[in-house]
């Protein structure tokens, strides 16, 4: 399996459609295996979120027509925001849009703020919903056509249901992620086709991945059907300057910003931190990258590391 390369943004942050539209069709020029973004309503830090939030499937429709390589993806969308019946519908009708394109992380959700922000019922326990809307969203779409789906949980109920309409993919592939010792790699490990884990040092990075291939042999799940992947913040550059300038642009320093957690440097030094990454098992690699406004860092990144990262 080839490893790929992945950008990964945070519109909520202060992004437009325009802007977004933009730095995908960027990337997919420059090479990269897939553009995804976060899916939350609320800016964080001392951003200011102007022009506002964008929704993240509105916003993927868009560029399902808008662009034509590139995959399309959430990291990750929360079970709190939409009902699972729906986001089937939303999920599969984007992959159509965009001809078979379109990847689903689906999460608990964590950011009490923006539910309080914007009316989001926030339930203190998630982990049950999410296994059910996991549940559902896959079942929806394994449904052959012509034959109803049925489904009576604690959260959700769906009484023959269609299961309509059918994604272009045989299966669109599923993301679930996190730090979680139990439930979250049992959850990967039964339902997705992709575990993540993000913002961690690598020694953790070893750790999660080990934790959910153990958890896949547990279920007789061959360990090497579930990809593997890390997301971590991303600050490249040829100078110091160059790095420090797009370190303070996301509100970071950057002698606070590096470390062995974040992906930082230049080219040389990039390369050499995937290929650790790339070690320890990661199948696909999610640069997150802020500032959508800094087409030149992405050009570097595109240019200058991505052709001579593992293949």
């Amino acid at each position: 399996m080839a490893t790929e390369y992945c950008v990964f943004t945070e519109p909520q942050q202060g992004a437009s459609y325009a802007t977004q539209r933009v730095f995908a069709q960027r990337a997919e020029e420059l090479g990269f295996h897939a553009f995804f973004r976060s899916d939350h309503y609320l800016a964080m830090g001392a951003a200011s979120g102007l022009p506002g939030p964008t929704d993240a499937w509105t916003t993927l429709a868009g560029l399902a027509r808008d662009t034509s390589r590139i995959r399309l993806g959430t990291l990750v969308s929360s079970v709190t925001y939409r009902h699972p019946g729906i986001l089937a519908i939303q999920v599969a009708q984007v992959d159509e849009m965009s001809g078979g394109r379109v990847e689903l992380g689906l999460g608990t959700g964590w950011f009490e703020d923006e539910h309080r922000a914007y009316g989001i019922p926030f339930p203190a326990r998630r982990f049950d919903i999410l296994e059910e809307q996991l549940e559902i969203v896959n079942g929806l779409w394994a449904t052959p056509t012509g034959e109803t789906f049925s489904y009576d949980g604690v959260h959700h109920s769906l009484e023959d249901s269609p299961a309509l309409p059918k994604p272009v993919q045989d299966r669109i592939p599923v993301i679930v992620g996190g730090g979680g010792p139990r439930r979250t790699p049992a959850l990967a490990a039964a339902h997705a086709t992709e575990f993540n884990i993000g913002f961690v040092p690598e020694a953790v990075v070893a750790e999660k991945f080990a934790v959910v291939r153990a958890a896949c042999e547990a279920i007789g799940r061959e360990p090497s059907t579930l990809r593997l992947s890390v997301a971590l913040p991303t600050v490249v550059g040829a100078t110091e300057a160059d790095l420090e300038r797009r370190a303070a642009a996301i509100g970071s320093e950057l002698s606070r910003f590096r470390g062995d957690t974040n992906i930082c440097g230049s080219a040389d030094e990039v390369v050499a931190k995937v290929e650790r990454l790339v070690a320890l098992g990661a199948q696909r690699v999610y640069f997150q990258l802020e500032d959508m406004t800094d087409l030149a860092h992405l050009d570097y990144l595109g240019e200058r590391v991505l052709p001579h990262l593992p293949a």
